[in-house]
């Protein structure tokens, strides 16, 4: 009897031990099946807070102003959550993964704000503006080689008046006094002259 009793004893426990073990299984299996569920929700959620609506294409910068360079491009349809402003209003700072600070900045008027408006976004006081890559200088040694100094100052035209025009001038003709053309005088000399030589050749006959 002794020995029946222990063989029950012994049946009993172990059913009560694998009784324990498949309600720890089944339990086990029903928190891994709601786990799936669960993370969906999560993630498929639609997070609160304001939000930018790209109605068209808009440029991603990383400062408020072209002068930032740009990073990426958001296409019409597109969201990101709205961090703040710029003091003027003029941008909106974004969630922009991939950048430094995972913040971006796009241009207020080409985008729509969502469950906020734009003056209780918080004022962020922009990035430093960017220096230019390449600043133009010229080596002071090589511009004292080829010359490269300030020129001489180049004198301006004047203008010069042209020098007065002489035109030649000529003394009047020589006329008697008397008013007497002097061809004249000289005829009647030579018809004197005539008129002796006459004389003579007929004296010589």
């Amino acid at each position: 009897m002794a020995n029946n009793d222990r063989n029950l004893l012994r049946t009993g426990a172990r059913l009560a031990l694998g009784t324990i073990w498949l309600l720890a299984v089944v339990w086990t299996a029903g928190r891994t099946a709601a786990s799936p569920l669960a993370q969906e929700a999560n993630v498929t959620s639609t997070p609160t807070g304001p939000k930018i609506l790209v109605p068209d294409q808009v440029n991603v910068r990383l400062g408020p102003g072209t002068d930032y360079d740009q990073v990426g491009v958001l296409n019409s349809g597109q969201e990101a959550p709205a961090i703040g402003r710029s003091p003027g209003g003029d941008w909106i700072m974004i969630t922009y993964p991939g950048v430094a600070g995972n913040a971006a900045w796009v241009y207020s008027p080409l985008v729509t704000l969502i469950n906020l408006g734009a003056e209780v976004l918080p004022i962020i006081e922009p990035p430093p503006t960017p220096t230019p890559r390449i600043t133009p200088t010229i080596d002071p040694t090589l511009a004292a080689q080829f010359n490269l100094g300030a020129g001489l100052a180049t004198r301006l035209p004047t203008y010069t008046p042209a020098p007065e025009v002489i035109y030649p001038t000529f003394e009047p003709g020589i006329t008697s006094r008397s008013g007497i053309p002097p061809i004249l005088p000289i005829a009647g000399l030579v018809i004197i002259g005539a008129f002796g030589l006459l004389v003579s050749m007929l004296r010589g006959r």
